[in-house]
C-alpha cells in the first residue's frame, strides 16, 4: 500500500510540474499574410511591449506568411492540486491565529513607543533640511520646473526628453509599400502622426515635439502621438509625418527636435 502511495504521489507531482510548465513557457506562432504585432497582442491577450520584448530579432514592419513568432505567456494557470490544498493552507492559518492573540496585550506599548517617535521626528526632519537646505533645494527646485511642460494655456506633465534627429515622410506609396497610409495601428496617416523606436518611446505615447523648422508643421511645436514604426527609426530617432508631396517632404531634411514623452 505505501509503495503504491508513493507511486501516485509521485505521478500527481510530476503532472503538476508539467501543466505549471506547460502554462508558464512560451510558444510559437506562424504568421500568416496581414498580420501585425498589434493584432496578435490582442489575439493572444499579451501586451504589445511584450510581443516586441519576446521577438527582438525581428522587424515589425516585415511579418510575412510562414515567419515563426515567438508568443510569450501571459499567467500560470492553477492546476486542481493548487486549488485543493489552498482551504487546507487557509484552515491551518486559522488554527494557529489563536496562539498569535496574547501579543495584543504588548500593543499599547508598541503605540506608545510609536507616539514618542512621532514626536521626535520632526525635529530630526528640521535639522536634517536645514543641514541640506544649501545643497538641495536648488536642485529640486529644477527638477520641479523640468517635470511640467506649458503648452497654450495648459500645464503638462512629463516622465521623460528624448533629443531626437528628425526626419519627414508622407502617404506616398513609395514610403509605405503594402501598408499603405495607415500607421501601425491601421490607421490613416495624418498631421500629428509621428514614427518611434518603441524601445526609446512606447508605441501611443502622447508627446510634444519643439525644435523644428518646416512651413507643413505648425509653429513653435506641436502634439502628435508616437503610432508609428519603420526599418530605418532606431534608437533616438522619429519620422514625423507631413501631408504635403515628397519633394516638400525633403525639405525638411535632418533636424534635431526634443520629444517631450506626456503623462
Amino acid at each position: 500500500m505505501k509503495q503504491v502511495w508513493k507511486k501516485s504521489a509521485i505521478i500527481a507531482a510530476l503532472s503538476f510540474a508539467v501543466l505549471t510548465h506547460s502554462a508558464s513557457a512560451a510558444s510559437t506562432y506562424s504568421a500568416k499574410d496581414g498580420d501585425t504585432f498589434w493584432e496578435l497582442s490582442k489575439q493572444f491577450g499579451i501586451s504589445l511591449q511584450q510581443m516586441l520584448k519576446a521577438n527582438p530579432m525581428i522587424d515589425p514592419n516585415n511579418i510575412y506568411a510562414g515567419l515563426t513568432i515567438v508568443i510569450p505567456a501571459s499567467k500560470v494557470v492553477k492546476t486542481a492540486e493548487t486549488a485543493k490544498a489552498a482551504p487546507k493552507e487557509k484552515a491551518a492559518k486559522a488554527k494557529a491565529a489563536p496562539k498569535a492573540a496574547p501579543k495584543a496585550k504588548a500593543a499599547p506599548k508598541a503605540a506608545s513607543k510609536a507616539k514618542m517617535k512621532a514626536k521626535a521626528a520632526p525635529k530630526a526632519v528640521k535639522a536634517a533640511s536645514k543641514a541640506a537646505v544649501g545643497k538641495s533645494m536648488k536642485m529640486t527646485s529644477l527638477d520641479k520646473k523640468e517635470e511640467i511642460i506649458t503648452i497654450g494655456n495648459s500645464n503638462y506633465n512629463y516622465s521623460e526628453v528624448v533629443q531626437a534627429k528628425a526626419s519627414a515622410y508622407t502617404a506616398a506609396a513609395s514610403e509605405n509599400g503594402s501598408w499603405g497610409a495607415v500607421d501601425y495601428f491601421g490607421n490613416p496617416l495624418k498631421l500629428g502622426t509621428i514614427a518611434v523606436d518603441p524601445n526609446v518611446i512606447p508605441l501611443g505615447s502622447k508627446v510634444y515635439v519643439t525644435g523644428y523648422d518646416h512651413g507643413g508643421l505648425p509653429v513653435g511645436g506641436m502634439m502628435a502621438i508616437a503610432a508609428d514604426m519603420g526599418g530605418a527609426i532606431k534608437g533616438d530617432r522619429i519620422d514625423i509625418f507631413v501631408p504635403q508631396s515628397q519633394e516638400q517632404a525633403k525639405m525638411f531634411g535632418f533636424q534635431y527636435v526634443k520629444v517631450f514623452v506626456l503623462e
